[in-house]
């Protein structure tokens, strides 16, 4: 799937309400010292990796509406956009 559709998709699946709310300050949490987060293109932990998280990241919303039913969260970081797990996001 090509990467700009994959974002549509994306942000068509958290549904109106959750794709146009305003972005949250959030902080990565959970993870070693200098372990990055990744972002993915789906939330999905088997899909491709489009970025990474080092220390904040804006979030647009979170959803466990997938298929294994584990929480993700719609992120920008500069140009990036994708998605991350809830488990290791914080508000900052």
């Amino acid at each position: 799937m090509r990467p700009f559709a994959a974002l549509l998709l994306a942000l068509l699946t958290l549904g109106v309400g959750a794709a146009h709310a305003d972005p949250e300050p959030y902080r990565v949490t959970g993870l070693a010292p200098g372990e990055p987060l990744s972002i993915r293109a789906e939330p999905d932990a088997a899909a491709e990796v489009v970025g990474e998280i080092r220390q904040r990241a804006l979030v647009f919303g979170c959803t466990n509406d997938t298929p294994s039913r584990t929480t993700w969260c719609r992120v920008r970081v500069g140009r990036t956009v994708g998605w991350a797990r809830r488990r290791y996001l914080s508000p900052d």
